[in-house]
């Protein structure tokens, strides 16, 4: 009877051996699901996370690049450009107002050269260039020429 009793033990203890490793599988597939759902949830928060820190980043350098650029103090309202005209592709002609005063300067690569200075004046209204007032004119007359599109 004793040996009965223990093979009947055993048989028990094997056929729960091999329950378990199938009920920590059930498990385990369970806890896989919720880490996995959890692992991107989480990489999605990372990932705004660091979209709003390069925004951020993005916003304070555009911020101090015009802080640096922009004149300040009593020099930035003492000189201004008032005209400027490109005569090579890398010469400028500038009209620029310092004080009471215009200097003509024309600018180069790597240098600045004084062409003159004349006292301050009044800017005249209108540019000589074509206005938009001449392009449109221009512009409504090129449509009444084309053959059916005039109305």
């Amino acid at each position: 009877m004793g040996l009965d009793r223990i093979s009947s033990s055993l048989r028990h203890s094997s056929l729960l051996a091999g329950l378990l490793p199938a009920l920590a599988f059930g498990q385990q597939a369970e806890q896989t699901t919720t880490t996995t759902s959890t692992d991107l949830s989480g990489s999605f928060v990372q990932l705004g996370f660091g979209f709003v820190i390069v925004l951020a980043l993005l916003f304070a350098s555009l911020w101090l690049l015009k802080r640096l650029t922009s004149p300040g103090g009593q020099a930035g309202g003492l000189m201004k450009i008032v005209s400027s005209l490109t005569v090579g592709p890398r010469e400028r002609v500038i009209l620029m107002e310092v004080g009471d005063h215009w200097l003509l300067v024309g600018v180069g690569p790597g240098h600045i050269t004084k062409l003159g200075e004349l006292p301050k004046q009044a800017l005249p209204a209108t540019p000589n260039g074509p206005s938009t007032s001449d392009f449109s004119v221009w512009l409504k007359k090129a449509i009444e020429r084309r053959p059916g599109q005039g109305s």
